[in-house]
């Protein structure tokens, strides 16, 4: 089956350009929850009007509600899904697990797709977003070919890839650079993307390090569609209607031909959208330096050629009757089960020049200015007989019309209003108990373990590594890499399975597809900061799934945090580096050498120092340059929490120790060094 495409709609006009150009379906943003606020989107006349118009076309509409919500967002975020889904939409897509869990809850009738944002890139994980009732997962942009076939195969829904348009260098739903740096969530709709301004690795000359070209998969349509991928997506909600013209037209036609682009297509895309040209290196299966690219200060507006035009109209085929004595009728059937028939007046006997079949005929197929074409008529008109030419025009088009209302009527979707209360579980503590996350094993061997941490987490992959576990009664934990592949499941088990024997109790599971992997082994689960849990039924959801407790998004404010209903036991990040970035590509090796064993650092036009962590699987992890110091703020100790997460990446043994000690005391921030509130009091956009 030819794959579906999907265009991006960030306005009425783009959503008009796509439709045009062969869109057979389009994600918009309606309301304020959705990833591309910055779009001019849609008022709510002119989504009620999109709806119809797209459905009378034959094209679906997606709508985005693609970002993480806050207990009180929630209400007025589910009555958006409703009214989109009494509009008809068609499927709505999902970043947070509490609005995933309500809406399928109260809308089950309702598809729902999981959002690039969910980061899911295993079998595993999207299996497990099928089992709660997802009908499709857009799979993270750094799969490749050889990953994405493995999941078609795999799992039962619809999977749906990115195919042309930006990138990203951060794992789309784990990019918090820009709430860290500038208050704008990428996890809120307000990325202000820090990653396309300059900066130098190791001092060297200045650069573009985090900026990607855009993806372009244009040769490799019929590859996708052997592969099994049910839809092509196109990015682009905040380029203009030409763009999403000329890229939609293009992708349609190839798809249509199933051939690849001719050197002419491939111009026009990159005069619609490029920075330095396209990639393809994630399908590849590759990253590097030659992914970089960057968008010239000076590039000239696009103009959309004239292209080809692409057929979008609507074969119907009419069925007409023309009777002495009894009322004319015409049916029309779209052949996708629509079927109607509307009725005329009685024809009159013919003076000089009686109605044929072929003027009939003639007259039927004139469907010009409207969404159809006449693809066959089947007329039957009795000798001797005449109807005007305006009663025939008009019997058209009430039929058309009354086809219209059939393709664009609402479907009967059950609704389980209101919500089903939260659970009366309620976790909060009085006074949280601190946790200790380290990088190295060495960190743990200056004092730390003595100090009585409720629990410690360490990589897994450095757990693996021990003879024994140090002898204090401390919990110690298993970080699971937060990017993995299905073909490193084997030896994360195998892992798994040594530090289980060497008295490992727990694991951090900081994404879906953690959970299928570990379920089973026996430990307990806990989940960490990448699942983005940012209200109490995200917690429901999680407790759900069997996690004993769940650190918080450190995107909330406190009071946010104090106001959440504690389903679970709840922990935050109290201490330490901020990650802002998890990428596929090695940022260092891009550089040039590749030095992982090293301190790295990202410097910014300010000389601010970024550290750049090594990530399992040889990819990166950039740290804020600042710490974040809390000890000497009562606010924390006052907001329901469990625990408390002081977060170890750079500081050596005795500084790990020293800082413990320091929280334990409530010591105010040092004097001269370079640290931060957070966005704890502040927040995010």
């Amino acid at each position: 089956m030819t794959p579906e495409l999907l265009a991006p709609a960030g306005s009425p006009q783009a959503l008009e350009a796509a439709v045009e150009n062969g869109a057979k379906a389009v994600y918009l943003g309606w309301g304020g929850f959705h990833a591309r606020r910055g779009a001019q989107n849609f008022s709510d006349e002119e989504f009620a009007a999109a709806v119809s118009y797209c459905h009378i076309r034959g094209v679906k509409v997606f709508l985005t509600l693609n970002i993480l919500l806050t207990n009180r967002e929630l209400p007025a975020a589910l009555e958006t899904a409703r009214t989109a889904s009494r509009l008809g939409v068609d499927a709505v897509l999902v970043q947070d697990w509490g609005l995933f869990r309500l809406l399928h809850e109260t809308l089950p009738d309702l598809p729902l797709h999981a959002s690039t944002q969910m980061s899911l890139f295993t079998s595993g994980g999207v299996l497990e977003a099928a089992a709660d009732g997802c009908r499709r997962v857009v799979l993270a942009r750094e799969c490749s070919r050889e990953e994405i076939k493995t999941i078609c195969r795999t799992c039962p829904v619809e999977i749906e890839v990115f195919v042309h348009g930006a990138l990203c260098m951060c794992y789309s739903g784990q990019c918090a650079m820009s709430a860290v740096l500038g208050g704008r969530s990428g996890n809120r709709g307000r990325c202000a993307q820090p990653c396309r301004l300059p900066y130098s690795v190791n001092h060297s000359p200045v650069q573009h390090p985090l900026s990607l070209k855009d993806n372009c998969l244009a040769s490799c349509l019929p590859d996708l569609e052997d592969l099994g991928v049910a839809c092509l997506k196109i990015e682009g909600r905040m380029r203009r209607p030409a763009y999403v013209a000329a890229v939609t037209g293009i992708y349609a036609r190839l798809l249509e031909e199933r051939r690849g682009p001719t050197r002419a297509e491939m111009d026009i895309l990159e005069q619609a959208f490029s920075r330095s040209g396209f990639t393809d290196a994630y399908w590849q299966g590759r990253h590097g330096p030659e992914m970089l690219g960057t968008r010239p200060e000076n590039a000239s507006e696009f103009i959309l050629p004239g292209l080809p035009p692409v057929d979008t109209a609507v074969p119907v085929e009419f069925t007409c009757q023309i009777r002495a004595g009894k009322s004319s009728w015409l049916r029309a059937d779209d052949g996708t089960g629509n079927e109607v028939t509307v009725t005329g007046p009685v024809p009159e006997p013919a003076g000089r020049r009686p109605l044929t079949a072929e003027d009939l005929s003639a007259r039927l197929g004139k469907t010009g200015g409207t969404p159809y074409r006449c693809a066959k008529v089947d007329a039957e008109v009795e000798p001797g007989l005449f109807l005007p030419a305006a009663a025939i025009n008009a019997l058209r088009r009430d039929a058309l019309e009354a086809l219209s209302a059939a393709r664009s009527a609402v479907p009967v979707r059950l609704e389980r209003f209101p919500p089903p209360p939260l659970p009366e579980t309620r976790c909060e503590q009085d006074a949280p108990q601190f946790t200790v996350s380290v990088v190295s094993a060495a960190q743990w061997t200056g004092g730390l373990l003595e100090l009585g941490p409720a629990r410690v987490y360490a990589p897994l992959e450095v757990l693996a590594e021990l003879a024994a576990l140090p002898e204090p009664e401390t919990a110690f934990c298993a970080i699971l890499p937060r990017v993995w592949r299905d073909r490193d499941e084997p030896e994360l088990k195998w892992m798994l399975e040594k530090v289980r024997a060497l008295g490992v109790t727990g694991v951090l599971a900081g994404n879906l597809g953690h959970l299928p992997l570990v379920r089973g082994m026996g430990f307990l689960l806990y989940g960490d900061f990448g699942l983005n849990v940012f209200n109490s039924y995200s917690l429901a959801y999680l407790r759900d799934k069997g996690l004993a407790s769940a650190c918080l998004s450190f995107e909330l404010r406190f009071a946010q945090m104090r106001d959440m209903q504690k389903i679970l036991p709840a922990e935050a990040i109290v201490y330490g580096r901020l990650p802002l970035m998890l990428t596929e590509n090695c940022i260092v090796q891009n550089a040039g050498e590749c030095r992982c064993g090293e301190p790295n650092f990202l410097h910014d036009r300010t000389g601010a120092a970024f550290p750049l962590l090594p990530a399992w699987g040889h990819r990166t992890e950039l740290q804020n340059s600042r710490v974040l110091w809390l000890a000497d703020r009562p606010d924390y100790r006052r907001l329901g929490l469990a625990y408390a997460r002081l977060r170890f990446t750079t500081e050596s043994p005795e500084e790990c120790a020293a800082v413990y000690q320091q929280y334990l005391q409530e010591k105010p921030m040092p004097e001269g060094a370079l640290f931060t509130r957070g966005l704890y009091q502040r927040g995010v956009e």
